[in-house]
C-alpha cells in the first residue's frame, strides 16, 4: 500500500492545514515571525511611522526602511499610499516623505497627488524640507515641484498667505525665495514684499496684516484673527489671553489648556464654562476629526490646576469621537498587549517633547472604544501571561477604561498566551482583535508556525467562521499571524482601522484587504 504520508487524500485537509505557513523571519525581539509583503510593510510604516525612535528601532532606521520599501514597490502604489496616509490616516511627515519619493520617480504622478497630500502650509514646509535634506535622493526641488508649489501659493488668498507665515526650517519666506512666485496684482506684490522684509505698499497690504501691525504697535483693541503662534511671542496681558481663549478653535483649546491656566485665564468661571461647552460639543468634535487617543493624550497632559469641568469635557469629547466607530457582530475578544515594549511612547522618543501617551495607552483606548460599541466584548490584557482579574464596564468613559488597562503588565511579550487562555476554556467567538507591537518572543519554540497561528487554528476548529485582526501600532515589518482569508493585518492607530475591520467582516474572504483599500485610491 502506498504510504499515507505521501499520498494522503488532500481534500480531507482542513482549511487551516492547507494555508498555515511556516515562519520566515525573526522579529526585533528575537522571536519567530512572518515577514510582511513590501506593500504591507510600507503601508504599516506610512500609517504608524512618526520618524521618532521606538522601543526597537531608531528614527534613522525607520526612515531607511521606509525609503528602502518605497523603492521596491510600484511608484503608483507609493503615490496612492501618500494620499491615503494624508487623507485617511491624517499623518503629517510620512505623506510628505512619500510625495518626495514620487517627485524623484515620476513628475506626472506627483502632479496628480500634490494638492491632495500638500494640503496646508505645514505640509508644504515638510515637503520642501524633506527634498532639500537629500534624504529621498535629491536635494533640489526641480522644475515640476517648483511649479506645483508656485501654483499652491497662487491659489492662496492674501489673508491665507499671511496666516501661513508661521514655522521655520524652512519658513514661508525661504520657500518664496526658492520658487520665485510672480505676484499677479499689486496686493500680492505688497504681501510678498511684507513677507520678504522688502519695501511694500502699506495701502495695498491685506486688511488682516494691517490689523496685526497696528495691534503690535500699541497692543490695544481687539486681537486680530491671526494664527495662535503669531500672538504668543507678544507681551500679552491677562485680558488678551482671555480673549484668545474665547476666540480659540476647538483644537487650540484642546492643545493649550495648560497655557491658558498659566496666564490665569481659567480663574474666570464664565470662560471655563464656555471652553468646556465648546470642548464637549458633538459637532465641534466631529469637525475637528480628532482621534480618541489624541483626547486621551490631552487628558493625560493637563495640569492638576485645570478645573474638573474641563477634564470632564475632555472625557465627553473622547466618548463623542467614537460615534462613527462601527459595532462588530457576534462575540468579540480584544487582546491588549501590556508588555514592556508597549510602555514606550506611541509617537516615538522626541526628547523634551516626547508624548506621555504610550503604545499601551493607545492599545487601551482601542479596546475601550470597541467595548463601548460592543458591550459583550471580552478584553484580555496580556504580556508574559494574561491578566483576567478585572471586569471592564462598557458604560465607563473610554478614559477610565483605558487608564485601567494601561496600568497592567510590563513583562515580556507572549502574544499566543491570550488565545491559549480562550482555548483553555473552549471559548466561542466570531472576531478576535489583537492590539500589539507584535514583538512576541516568549513563545518562539515552534518551527512550523508561530504559536499564535497554532492557537488560532485551535480556535478556528471550534469557530469555523471566526476572523482574526492584528492591529500593529508600531512600524515593524513582521507579524505573528500571516495574511489569509480569515486573518487581516492592519497598521495604524486611527479610526480608519475600524472601517477596514468592518469591511473585512462584511466582505468575507478578502486576503490583503488593507492593501486593496489603499489601491482603491484614484489618481
Amino acid at each position: 500500500m502506498a504510504t499515507k504520508n505521501l499520498f494522503a487524500n488532500k481534500n480531507k485537509a482542513t482549511v487551516s492545514q492547507k494555508v498555515t505557513l511556516p515562519t520566515n523571519t525573526v522579529n526585533e525581539a528575537g522571536g519567530t515571525a512572518y515577514k510582511l509583503s513590501d506593500k504591507a510593510a510600507l503601508a504599516q510604516y506610512a500609517l504608524t511611522g512618526t520618524f521618532n525612535g521606538t522601543y526597537y528601532a531608531t528614527d534613522a532606521e525607520q526612515l531607511q526602511k521606509t525609503l528602502e520599501l518605497a523603492n521596491k514597490v510600484d511608484p503608483k502604489f507609493v503615490a496612492k499610499l501618500a494620499v491615503y496616509a494624508r487623507q485617511k490616516g491624517l499623518m503629517k511627515d510620512m505623506p510628505a516623505v512619500l510625495a518626495s519619493v514620487v517627485a524623484g520617480k515620476d513628475a506626472d504622478l506627483l502632479s496628480k497627488i500634490f494638492d491632495r497630500v500638500i494640503d496646508n502650509p505645514k505640509m508644504l514646509r515638510n515637503f520642501v524640507q524633506i527634498i532639500r535634506s537629500g534624504a529621498t535622493g535629491r536635494k533640489s526641488l526641480g522644475t515640476r515641484p517648483k511649479k506645483l508649489i508656485q501654483k499652491y501659493l497662487d491659489n492662496l488668498t492674501d489673508e491665507q498667505l499671511f496666516k501661513a507665515d508661521v514655522g521655520n526650517d524652512p519658513s514661508l519666506q525661504d520657500i518664496i525665495k526658492l520658487v520665485h512666485p510672480k505676484p499677479m496684482n499689486k496686493q500680492r506684490s505688497a504681501m510678498f514684499g511684507y513677507l520678504l522684509d522688502k519695501e511694500y505698499s502699506k495701502r495695498d497690504l491685506c486688511k488682516l496684516a494691517k490689523e496685526f501691525e497696528a495691534f503690535k504697535k500699541d497692543m490695544k483693541g481687539e486681537i486680530p484673527d491671526v494664527p495662535f503662534q503669531m500672538l504668543t511671542a507678544l507681551p500679552l496681558t491677562n485680558a488678551h489671553w482671555t480673549q484668545i481663549a474665547e476666540n480659540a478653535t476647538w483644537t487650540q483649546i484642546r492643545m493649550n489648556l495648560n497655557t491658558f491656566a498659566r496666564h490665569d485665564v481659567l480663574k474666570d468661571t464664565k470662560v471655563v464654562n464656555a471652553l468646556a461647552e465648546k470642548l464637549s460639543n458633538v459637532e465641534q468634535v466631529r469637525k475637528a476629526k480628532v482621534f480618541p487617543y489624541q483626547l486621551f493624550t490631552a487628558y493625560q497632559n493637563v495640569d492638576a490646576t485645570i478645573p474638573v469641568k474641563l477634564t470632564n469635557a475632555l472625557q465627553d469629547a473622547a466618548d463623542h469621537s467614537l460615534e462613527n466607530i462601527p459595532a462588530f457582530p457576534g462575540k468579540v475578544y480584544v487582546m491588549v498587549d501590556t508588555s514592556g515594549s508597549m510602555q514606550s511612547p506611541a509617537t516615538g522618543n522626541r526628547g523634551s517633547v516626547t508624548s506621555k501617551t504610550s503604545c499601551v495607552d493607545v492599545a487601551a483606548v482601542f479596546a475601550a472604544a470597541i467595548l463601548r460599541k460592543n458591550p459583550d466584548a471580552e478584553i484580555i490584557p496580556f504580556d508574559t501571561g494574561v491578566h483576567v482579574n478585572h471586569k471592564f464596564n462598557p458604560r465607563d468613559s473610554i478614559v477610565t477604561n483605558a487608564k485601567t488597562l494601561a496600568a497592567f503588565g510590563g513583562g515580556g511579550t507572549n502574544c499566543s498566551t491570550a488565545l491559549a487562555y480562550v482555548n483553555g476554556k473552549a471559548g466561542k467567538g466570531d472576531l478576535v482583535i489583537y492590539v500589539s507591537d507584535n514583538m512576541s518572543w516568549l513563545d518562539k519554540n515552534r518551527a512550523d508556525c508561530t504559536q499564535t497561528m497554532a492557537e488560532w487554528n485551535k480556535f478556528k476548529a471550534r469557530n469555523k467562521d471566526a476572523k482574526l485582526v492584528c492591529i500593529d501600532i508600531q512600524p515593524y515589518t513582521n507579524t505573528q499571524a500571516h495574511d489569509r482569508d480569515d486573518v487581516l493585518n492592519v497598521g495604524g492607530f486611527n479610526d480608519q482601522c475600524f472601517d477596514v475591520i468592518a469591511r473585512f467582516l462584511e466582505l468575507g474572504h478578502n486576503k490583503d484587504l488593507w492593501i486593496k483599500t489603499i489601491e482603491e485610491v484614484t489618481l
